[in-house]
């Protein structure tokens, strides 16, 4: 129960960032996707680059148990769906957090959002073997891997660096970068200035 009431806290915490920031703004996620306001994107990089330097920092100091690490297996129809699911963020303004809380926060498009997820689910569901039998699913590059190796992780690491410490790199770059990013990358268009 705890677990639980623990998850339900976090979620609601971190859904409440997420509105706070505009993530659950369909108009602001456009903004970010056509480069002209990158505030979101700033947030978005901060945010993974405190997590991995958090995360692999305390791994090394023995306060995070990397045994709880999960890690996906690589196969094409991970990209494909990726690639979805991109195009689909870009499409609505939403992925499927930020539609959770945008539909939380009361906005009415969410919801039909949300049932479209639902139902792409139903229907990966229902096709699954079809998907299963046409190769897209099989692993490629040894499943599942990491960049590095994390002393105590069950998954083997592509290079010989420490995992740990590339975590903590990855991450200071990611921080960096959110601070070295301008607010937009696309020139903002010259107002046309009234006749005299």
């Amino acid at each position: 129960m705890t677990t639980i009431l623990l998850a339900i806290v976090t979620g609601a915490a971190f859904g409440a960032v997420l509105d706070r920031i505009g993530a659950s703004n369909p108009g602001f996620i456009g903004k970010m996707l056509n480069l002209t306001n990158l505030d979101l994107a700033k947030s978005i990089l901060l945010a993974i680059g405190t997590g991995s330097v958090l995360m692999f920092g305390g791994q090394m100091a023995g306060l995070v148990d990397v045994g709880h690490m999960s890690v996906k297996a690589a196969y094409a129809g991970v990209f494909i769906g990726g690639l979805m699911l991109g195009a689909g963020w870009a499409l609505a303004g939403y992925c499927p957090g930020t539609g959770v809380v945008a539909a939380a926060s009361g906005r009415k498009d969410a919801l039909f959002f949300i049932a479209g997820g639902l139902l792409g689910a139903a229907a990966y569901m229902a096709t699954y073997p079809a998907w299963k039998a046409s190769g897209l699913l099989d692993n490629f590059a040894g499943g599942k891997v990491t960049l590095g190796a994390v002393p105590g992780a069950k998954y083997e690491g592509l290079m010989a660096l420490p995992g740990d410490l590339l975590g903590i790199i990855l991450g200071l770059g990611f921080i960096a970068l959110a601070f070295a990013l301008p607010q937009r990358l696309v020139p903002q268009k010259a107002e046309l200035q009234p006749a005299e």
